[in-house]
């Protein structure tokens, strides 16, 4: 039974936590496959977008892997290790070490950080197909009050 077949009161008991739990799984595995074809790790471009001076780290210096981690916290999976994909970035030049351990973006990174960036709209494209924006915004209102309903 697809979703469109449910009453909107069968619709109405389900448990919300199952059903974020597979939306997140659907979406997270769609993403990290169209990236996989276009050549590159969502991890691979956290680490870019979060050592780039022109993203999320405008002061451009460099950041351990434990500084890294920290800043990722709230996006990283289990399964993702930063120091292999630092060091896999590093064999294909987007990224360089010093002797403190802190990683920094090259030029060649630069790059490839706005490469990788140009694949998102197409992305978020296919996963927001059928879904207006307005619909998309009560989506999240209706997340967020349930995040504020069990954090207060």
């Amino acid at each position: 039974m697809t979703i469109d077949q449910r009453s909107d009161e069968e619709l109405a008991a389900q448990p919300a936590a199952y059903w974020t739990r597979l939306a997140y799984e659907a979406t997270i595995g769609f993403t990290r496959a169209r990236q996989a074809e276009a050549g590159f790790t969502q991890p691979q471009f956290w680490l870019l977008r979060n050592l780039s001076r022109n993203d999320l780290w405008p002061d451009g210096r460099g950041r351990t892997i434990a500084e890294l981690t920290v800043a990722m916290a709230g996006y990283l999976r289990a399964e993702d290790d930063l120091t292999s994909e630092a060091e896999t970035s590093a064999e294909k030049g987007w990224l360089t070490s010093d002797a403190e351990d802190r990683w920094w973006i090259t030029d060649e990174g630069e790059k490839a950080r706005l490469e990788m960036k140009a694949v998102s709209p197409g992305i978020r494209a296919r996963i927001h197909e059928g879904i207006d924006d307005a619909d998309y915004v009560t989506a999240l209102r209706v997340l967020l009050r349930m995040i504020d309903n069990v954090e207060r």
